[in-house]
């Protein structure tokens, strides 16, 4: 919501100062999921080289939200910004505390979602999610779902 192609900018731009960013993937108009009454999201992918554990790149990109502008609202509402940690080369990760998952990788609900499958699939289309399969694979998984995700050619992320 608001100046999405602004958020998504600030996002690369911040994320650039503590992450070697590598490469950026199209930027996708998609149809939410869970609660469809909203407008549409703005999704794309990136790589990064870091020196960061998983755990300690997830309150990066948590703390990144909150610069750019994120404010807490309805799961899976609408918002400014979402920065998800998708995968972490070809490691598995679960992070638990206190009973509930802090951080899963890959991300479990990444094979159902073909608006984060088409963003990777940019970046590298062998790329493996570690147990859930080939990021192609996934992807023609989700064939049902092709009109949902909409490339926007005019909104390129500059490294």
């Amino acid at each position: 919501m608001g100046d999405r192609e602004g958020y998504l900018r600030r996002a690369v731009e911040r994320l650039g100062r503590a992450l070697t960013l590598v490469k950026a993937s199209a930027v996708y108009e998609t149809a939410p999921m869970y609660v469809e009454d909203q407008p549409p999201f703005l999704n794309a992918a990136l790589s990064a080289n870091t020196d960061l554990g998983p755990l300690a790149l997830l309150r990066l990109l948590k703390r990144v939200e909150a610069e750019v502008g994120r404010a807490q609202r309805e799961r899976y509402g609408p918002r400014e910004i979402d920065l998800d940690l998708v995968a972490y080369g070809v490691a598995a990760y679960r992070f638990v505390e206190r009973g509930r998952t802090i951080l899963e990788v890959p991300h479990p609900r990444a094979p159902e979602r073909r608006f984060v499958l088409q963003p990777l699939f940019d970046l590298d289309p062998q790329l493996e999610l570690s147990g859930l399969g080939s990021v192609n694979d996934l992807l023609q998984a989700t064939e049902t779902d092709v009109e949902s995700v909409r490339r926007l050619e005019h909104v390129v992320l500059s490294l």
